[in-house]
């Protein structure tokens, strides 16, 4: 399975350890991973102009980077959202990548989605959990696994088998 893991943390240590994890299940169970640093990219979030479905046969107005992402959303078996939590939601760089899949429409070839979650702090997730699946719901793809981390539990032993065990099962 071809899977593209979006990380969407600007600081890359805030979900490094958890989308490290997850790539040595995912290739350990003999799966193809490819990662995606959306969070250190330019991403604009959309402009609602609709050119990519009037006159850009599915290509955005905008020139950024969404193009060096966009050919894995459309080849994917999976797609997997990392993102660290500011203040209740995953960063405004994810939430831009996810956006702009709109000119698209969604993921091509996806059947699959994780989504992953680091925080300071518990109890923090809901926005950030309900969007991913009301976009998974959209797209007409199975949303497999969410893993939520906070505190010293984004580096623990404990938790990181956990994110490689769930890897290693899909």
């Amino acid at each position: 399975m071809k899977i593209a893991v979006f990380n969407g943390s600007p600081k890359l240590q805030n979900t490094a350890a958890l989308v490290d994890a997850f790539c040595e299940g995912a290739k350990e169970a003999g799966h193809e991973v490819d990662v995606y640093h959306v969070g250190k990219m330019k991403i604009a979030g959309c402009l609602g102009c609709e050119y990519c479905h009037t006159q850009g046969n599915g290509n955005c107005v905008q020139k950024d980077d969404l193009e060096k992402i966009l050919p894995a959303y459309k080849e994917a078996d999976m797609v997997v959202f990392a993102s660290p939590i500011y203040y209740f939601t995953m960063t405004a760089q994810m939430e831009a990548a996810i956006q702009r899949v709109y000119c698209i429409g969604k993921p091509a070839k996806a059947t699959k989605a994780a989504l992953l979650l680091s925080s300071g702090s518990p109890g923090v997730y809901d926005s950030a959990i309900a969007q991913f699946k009301g976009y998974m719901a959209y797209s007409g793809i199975e949303p497999v696994g969410i893993i939520t981390a906070n505190g010293d539990e984004n580096k623990s032993e404990e938790k990181l088998n956990e994110v490689r065990d769930f890897a290693k099962s899909l």
